[in-house]
């Protein structure tokens, strides 16, 4: 706890001289209080909760100039598309299977059309390109939606001025 020094009281001063009273001095124990830190450390480090951070992961090939050759039949094309004047985020999404003409599509329903599409192909890979203006949502959305359709072959590429074009007329 605490202790307090007391003045001792046998000692005689000269007379004539006017002496400063002694200051008494506090001693404080820190003991309980370095107690009490460590007590709310441990509770602390107890009751948080650890979690694994999220990531997705990707295998990239290993040589980056390496041609994968795929039949155009197994190749699905999704095009995400930022409008120009888009405050909110919003984006368009197209998507077709080998040379059939593109379709839009809704952001929300691309994984009942990735399950319907990867039970007809299981050879389906999904090429993705995405707007640099669309917002990194989108694309970690997407991931999401291929994964939950269990379509694990897919690739990231940029999206190109006159691809963009393309799709915007419709």
């Amino acid at each position: 706890m605490g202790a307090v020094d007391t003045p001792e009281s046998g000692v005689k001063h000269k007379k004539g001289k006017r002496r400063k009273p002694k200051r008494i001095g506090i001693k404080i124990d820190m003991t309980p209080m370095v107690d009490v830190a460590f007590l709310l450390l441990i509770f602390f480090m107890c009751t948080t909760v650890f979690r694994k951070p999220q990531a997705l992961e990707i295998n990239l090939p290993p040589d980056p100039n390496a041609k994968v050759e795929i039949a155009e039949s197994n190749v699905m094309t999704v095009r995400v598309i930022a409008p120009e004047d888009s405050t909110r985020g919003d984006v368009r999404v197209f998507w077709r299977l080998g040379k059939e003409p593109f379709q839009e599509a809704n952001i929300d329903k691309l994984e009942s059309i990735f399950e319907t599409e990867g039970k007809k192909n299981p050879k389906l890979v999904v090429l993705l390109k995405i707007d640099r203006k669309a917002k990194y949502r989108y694309m970690v959305d997407i991931i999401d939606q291929l994964q939950f359709a269990e379509l694990n072959r897919f690739s990231l590429a940029p999206l190109l001025p006159e691809e963009k074009k393309e799709v915007e007329t419709l």
